[in-house]
């Protein structure tokens, strides 16, 4: 267990062995206001990293070492998100300038940048999905205005909603807030605040975009299954949007009344998932058969 502390205005870490709570290593950091810290999932390698006033990430060993120290600016709003990948071997790094920077694990130097462009016309990439929630549908048997949720696929190029963050309010809404790995480490979930609609989904083998998801409302959530990559969204109403990389899916969460899902958490096994709302939850099973989807 790794302790971070503060003793006479400087930056300690503490790590601590759980079988019998003995101290293994005491030492400071070199931050001037430590933020955050979190071990890889392999335990080899604790990354600590400053405030956002100041853009600044240490990687130390077990016994207090400093491997390695990455900076990608000066002067500007720094750090808002940091995620490990399950494998361990590459750290996500979301910033206020709505970039993610991937350090790799052999040399902790940053091996690609993803940036978060309103505009999308790679040809290269695949088309940005986006989903429609107010689409009027006529049917046999059914309402003659019903509103119905679905994906779409865009023609390039595309333009993404963005609101300016206000200047004058503290915590602007700007830069990458959320990142996600899915548990293959072969996908990247991001989300950029200056544009709260949508979630980008990144091909690590590729280094690049592999689809990204628009929708009519902010999103709440996102979270990866933990047996495979599947991504579940949420957007504050009563609908669960699913994204893999076979396609996605709206669905209607069948409860009575209105049921909004502000936030949705996987089980461990990835065959269900509970959909949280103001006063209700929802538990959602999966289809395990092979036969079926």
């Amino acid at each position: 267990m790794a302790l971070a502390e503060r003793r006479d205005c400087k930056d300690y870490v503490s790590i601590f062995v759980c079988d019998d709570w003995h101290l293994l290593r005491h030492f400071e950091t070199e931050t001037q206001d430590l933020a955050g810290l979190e071990w890889s999932p392999n335990g080899c390698v604790l990354a600590v990293w400053e405030n956002c006033l100041e853009y600044k990430v240490l990687l130390y060993s077990l016994d207090g070492r400093l491997l390695s120290t990455y900076s990608a600016y000066e002067w500007s709003l720094g750090i808002k998100s940091v995620s490990w990948s399950p494998s361990s071997q590459f750290l996500a790094i979301g910033s206020y300038d709505e970039k993610v920077r991937i350090l790799n694990h052999i040399t902790w130097k940053k091996i690609a940048q993803f940036e978060h462009p309103s505009t999308i016309n790679n040809t290269k990439a695949r088309p940005a999905v986006s989903d429609d929630l107010s689409i009027h549908n006529i049917s046999m048997g059914s309402a003659l205005f019903s509103t119905q949720s679905k994906y779409e696929i865009c023609p390039l190029p595309v333009h993404l909603p963005v609101v300016k963050p206000d200047p004058e309010r503290a915590n602007p809404k700007i830069g990458i807030s959320s990142l996600a790995f899915s548990s293959d480490s072969r996908y990247l979930a991001t989300k950029n605040d200056s544009m709260s609609t949508v979630v980008w989904v990144w091909d690590m083998q590729k280094m690049s975009a592999a689809a990204v998801l628009e929708h009519t409302a902010p999103v709440r959530c996102f979270q990866w299954d933990p047996r495979q990559p599947r991504l579940a969204l949420c957007t504050g109403n009563a609908k669960l949007f699913m994204w893999s990389p076979a396609g996605c899916v709206a669905v209607q969460v069948p409860t009575e009344g209105s049921f909004q899902v502000q936030s949705l958490s996987w089980h461990c096994s990835g065959d269900s998932l509970i959909l949280l709302g103001k006063e209700q939850l929802c538990l959602c099973y999966m289809d395990t058969q092979q036969d079926q989807h």
